[in-house]
């Protein structure tokens, strides 16, 4: 019997395989009880492009609670200029297992508005 933790990094992994395949970078959102990470990596896998996260010190001064859904759509807005400056306009969105809801969801819609696609 699998325990939720394992549950979650054996959906991740399948959805990375299809990420692969795709040959672009891929956004990848990773939520803890506090904090909210998002990373860009490159589309071998091999180099986080560019991340943000509300463990940051510029973050942590703007919100109080870094485990919220405001939280998450401030850093998928951060995600997305930042990677819009590094020059990268096309992401698949990498939910590492996560259920795509509540802060996952506010992360990835606000990166959308921001204007990077996936």
């Amino acid at each position: 019997m699998l325990n939720k933790k394992e549950q979650r990094l054996r959906r991740s992994r399948q959805t990375r395989v299809r990420i692969a395949k795709q040959v672009t970078a891929r956004l990848t959102v990773f939520r803890s009880n506090q904090h909210i990470y998002a990373n860009v990596i490159s589309d071998d896998g091999a180099k986080v492009l560019v991340s943000a996260s509300t463990a940051e010190k510029a973050v942590r001064g703007e919100v109080t609670n870094g485990g919220s859904t405001a939280a998450a759509a401030l850093i998928g807005k951060r995600i997305a200029e930042k990677a819009k400056a590094a020059g990268i306009e096309k992401v698949a969105f990498d939910r590492a297992g996560f259920a795509y809801h509540g802060r996952v969801k506010a992360l990835a819609e606000a990166a959308r508005e921001a204007g990077l696609q996936f």
